[in-house]
């Protein structure tokens, strides 16, 4: 059974064995189809992708190495050259197969080329799945700033298959699942009460992963370019981004962008408490959340200044001022909160000592 939901100019479609992908391929005209995907998806997805589609044989692999840290304009330029190399057109079809990193570095590498040329998003991680491939932001990452360069380009399709998901490790998984009860706390009281239920390993998680889906296309289609109430889904981003960027520089095996998010998501609903009413119970009941699902990450003071640098930095912010979306209570969210470096400290400092 097939589930859609119309977002902003294209449809996302929820299924498994991805009849509606074979149908939009098959009724569209494109010169070549170019399939992105990095070392994991070739092995693990790319052969669904095949079943599904049998009659896919005619297309040229680009594939890219793994991980947020390649998500940056060398790969890029990697990714340019080797459609040039394929002779692509301005009439080729993008299909991004892959988590967040291929989405994101694939949505913005077919946007630019040409100046722009078709992708559809197949993404196949749980995070991709409920953040990345939706929405229409693409992006790469610059000295370790998250997302730093990018466009708001709408993919012309979104297909969701919980196949991919069978591929993933109980880190990728936890790792995905930080942003559904990150849409819970912002928008969705009930889904976040949900979320503290599931059993990742066990439970079916299709409806939990349409729900998310579904939040987001409705703030996304109320602000398409991040003007307002987009803003929202920031909530954790701007602690979560630079704690994400400085583990990719200073851990031997860096956080997954869920796991920063984590952490970043505490430390905001500490300054949601303190600065935008959130009550006391709330910020304890979500701190419990999060330790229930993710490990603690050893913060110590010697990283709060390379930490404010990258917030500084952060897109969010507006004339020098660091930029965030609050709680103002489960379920509700306030955007344009400017916090200054006192407070995101105290925010820091009350994650660091936390007992265990």
């Amino acid at each position: 059974m097939t589930k859609q939901i119309a977002s902003l100019g294209y449809t996302v479609y929820f299924e498994q064995e991805l009849d509606s992908l074979a149908s939009f391929i098959s009724e569209q005209q494109y010169s070549q189809i170019l399939v992105l995907v990095d070392r994991n998806t070739n092995d693990h997805c790319l052969p669904v992708l095949q079943q599904a589609i049998p009659t896919l044989n005619d297309y040229d692999i680009i594939e890219v190495d793994p991980g947020e840290e390649n998500k940056n304009i060398d790969f890029c330029i990697g990714v340019w050259k080797t459609m040039l190399d394929f002779g692509a057109d301005r009439k080729a079809l993008m299909i991004n197969l892959g988590g967040g990193v291929v989405t994101d570095l694939g949505g913005f590498a077919a946007s630019t080329y040409k100046r722009g040329i078709d992708f559809i998003q197949i993404p196949t991680t749980l995070l991709s799945q409920v953040d990345a491939s939706v929405g229409g932001k693409t992006g790469i990452d610059l000295d370790n700033l998250k997302n730093i360069v990018g466009t708001f380009t709408q993919p012309r399709a979104v297909f969701i298959s919980s196949k991919f998901l069978k591929s993933l490790d109980e880190r990728q998984m936890r790792s995905g699942f930080a942003e559904v009860i990150k849409h819970g706390l912002i928008f969705d009281e009930a889904l976040y009460a949900l979320t503290k239920k599931i059993d990742l390993e066990n439970d079916p998680l299709d409806d939990i992963v349409f729900r998310s889906v579904t939040i987001k296309n409705e703030v996304i289609t109320q602000d398409p370019t991040e003007k307002g109430l987009r803003k929202i889904l920031n909530f954790g981003h701007t602690i979560g981004h630079a704690i994400e960027g400085y583990a990719m520089v200073h851990e031997e095996n860096p956080l997954l962008h869920g796991e920063a998010i984590a952490v970043g998501m505490i430390c905001e609903a500490y300054l949601s408490h303190k600065l935008n009413g959130l009550s006391e119970e709330a910020l304890m009941d979500i701190v419990e959340c999060f330790d229930h699902t993710f490990d603690r990450y050893p913060l110590t003071t010697t990283a709060y200044g390379d930490l404010l640098a990258l917030m500084h930095n952060d897109k969010k912010n507006e004339a020098k001022q660091i930029g965030f979306a609050l709680l103002s209570r489960i379920g509700a969210c306030t955007y344009n909160n400017f916090v200054g470096e006192d407070m995101i400290i105290e925010s820091l400092d009350f994650y660091k000592n936390l007992t265990a």
